[in-house]
C-alpha cells in the first residue's frame, strides 16, 4: 500500500460513514484487502503521523483542544488523518488554516475537542478482523523527526501563540493555563 491508496481508503470511508466513524469504516474496508496490504497500511499511517509531527501543528492542536499532551497530539493527528488528504496537507502547509475547517469552527462554537484515538489503530483493527491475529510487530517502524526548535515556547503564552496562529487564536480566544 502506498500513500495514495491509503488516502483513497480514507476518502471512501469518509463518503460511507458518519464523521465520527471514519476510522471504523476505513478499518472495515481495509480488512477486505490481502494481509500484506493491511500490514503495509500501518507503515503508511505511521509515515503520515511522522510527517505531521511538527511543532506548529502541535501548537494548533493545543489552541484547538485547550491543551495538548503527547498522547493528545497523536490523537489529534489521528483525527486529522480522518479529515482526508486535502485537509491533512493544508494543515501541514499552514496549521492556522485549520481555522476555516468546518469541524474546527464547530469545535470552537461548541467547546469540543478534536481527536480520534481509533484512527491510530485502523490497520491493527483491520488485521485482527481479517486474520484473527495481531499485526506483526516487524511490519512497521516508527521514526519521528526532531521538533522545530524555533517553536519551542510555552503554548500557554497567548501573545506568542496569537502572533504565530492568529486565526486559530482569534477563533478560540486565549488558551487557559
Amino acid at each position: 500500500m502506498d500513500k495514495q491508496t491509503f488516502w483513497k481508503l480514507i476518502e471512501t470511508a469518509r463518503e460511507q460513514a458518519e464523521t465520527d466513524r471514519v476510522a471504523e469504516r476505513a478499518s472495515a474496508l481495509l480488512a477486505g484487502l490481502p494481509e500484506a496490504e493491511i500490514a503495509a497500511a500501518q507503515q503508511v499511517l505511521w509515515d503520515l503521523l511522522a510527517e505531521s509531527y511538527r511543532s506548529p501543528l502541535w501548537a494548533a492542536a493545543y489552541v484547538i483542544n485547550g491543551g495538548c499532551s503527547d498522547d493528545g497530539f497523536d490523537y489529534f493527528r489521528g483525527w486529522l488523518l480522518t479529515q482526508g488528504q486535502e485537509a491533512f496537507e493544508a494543515s501541514l502547509a499552514d496549521p492556522d488554516s485549520l481555522a476555516s475547517h468546518p469541524a474546527v469552527r464547530e469545535a470552537a462554537a461548541e467547546g469540543l475537542e478534536l481527536w480520534d484515538e481509533e484512527a491510530l489503530s485502523i490497520a491493527w483493527s483491520a488485521y485482527r478482523s481479517a486474520t484473527g491475529h495481531e499485526l506483526p510487530a516487524d511490519s512497521f517502524t516508527i521514526s519521528y523527526p526532531p521538533l522545530d526548535p524555533s517553536w519551542d515556547f510555552d503554548f500557554d503564552d497567548t501573545a506568542e501563540t496569537a502572533t504565530r496562529l492568529p486565526r486559530l487564536s482569534a477563533l478560540f480566544g486565549p488558551v487557559a493555563a
